[in-house]
């Protein structure tokens, strides 16, 4: 795939295996959705194969592959009921009608809309459409399920309960799954990997612990959600002193912070606080270094221009390649 004669992807090798949920996390043109595109036979590639348990696919029409694809925007057809838009690929399949009545109320049942055949697809909601679009993923058996963006056009409190219940789903039916996202909190609750992808290549791949741990790249730092990214000089200093042998960026990590009592680790002020999911975050300055630590307020309660200490654990400063 090209644009304007340049490659949207070059050089991804990307594997997932029986049961797995490998996300594709990166911001939008980065290629993730043409990466999916391709694994389901929409998009033809200029180089490279698809292959499944040492099948080529590549030149497989899509609807023979057997693969499931739910899109953000629900893709429904508005002239049919719940029903007829969760069996549409069944009939089209050729599935008997009881038997294809008995995979409707079934895939209906594990996405939590038992009894909604009849309904009208115009008189669901949002969460309730994206359901029904899965149900029609689902219905098909379909030995990979390809999700692309599928809760983005959602609030934020219907995002993360349907992406907690789709964790649930997938690993209940032991599907393995291609999840596209740009939300690393939907990334790190899905994904057993999690593949960042930027300027159409995979910049790191891991288990959603070794990702966040070591994310390798500035920008695979930033995606993962990272925010204390460090500039050191010629000789990798910074106010915090010495975290380097020469210039470059280092990553300080949130996890190996804490704020301390005025003395301890390196002498601070807080300049300002806030909430990240329930949790009080200061934002204390070293020198005109800004960082961002998590408050355990069971034992410190800061308020903005109280003298700290930042304390950083023997794991807290991560090397990163640019």
């Amino acid at each position: 795939m090209a644009f304007d004669g340049e490659p949207v992807l070059s050089g991804v090798d990307l594997m997932v295996a029986r049961g797995e949920v490998v996300v594709l996390l990166g911001p939008s043109g980065c290629g993730k959705s043409t990466l999916l595109r391709a694994v389901a036979g929409l998009e033809q590639p200029l180089a490279g194969r698809v292959l499944w348990d040492g099948e080529d696919l590549t030149d497989m029409p899509t609807h023979q592959r057997g693969f499931g694809l739910v899109f953000q925007d629900h893709a429904l057809f508005g002239h049919r009921d719940v029903a007829g838009n969760v069996a549409f690929g069944l009939r089209v399949a050729g599935l008997a009608a009881e038997a294809r009545a008995h995979r409707v109320a079934r895939s209906l049942a594990l996405v939590g809309l038992e009894g909604f055949e009849g309904r009208r697809v115009d008189t669901l909601s949002g969460g309730e459409a994206q359901r029904v679009a899965l149900a029609r993923s689902l219905a098909a058996a379909p030995r990979l399920l390809m999700l692309d963006e599928p809760l983005g056009s959602l609030d934020r409190s219907l995002r993360e309960r349907l992406t907690a219940e789709l964790g649930v789903l997938l690993r209940r039916l032991g599907l393995a799954a291609l999840h596209v996202t740009h939300d690393h909190d939907e990334a790190f609750a899905l994904a057993d990997r999690i593949a960042v992808l930027g300027a159409g290549r995979i910049d790191r791949i891991g288990t959603p612990d070794e990702v966040w741990d070591d994310p390798g790249t500035v920008h695979a730092a930033r995606c993962l959600g990272h925010e204390n990214l460090v500039g050191l000089d010629d000789a990798g200093r910074c106010a915090l002193g010495r975290l380097g042998s020469g210039p470059g960026i280092v990553l300080l990590r949130s996890d190996s912070l804490s704020v301390g009592a005025p003395g301890e680790g390196v002498s601070a002020v807080v300049a300002a606080t806030s909430r990240r999911s329930g949790r009080m975050v200061a934002h204390v300055l070293v020198g005109d270094l800004e960082v961002r630590v998590p408050v355990d307020e069971s034992i410190h309660g800061v308020r903005v221009g109280d003298p700290v200490g930042l304390v950083m654990g023997h794991d807290a400063v991560v090397p990163l390649s640019s």
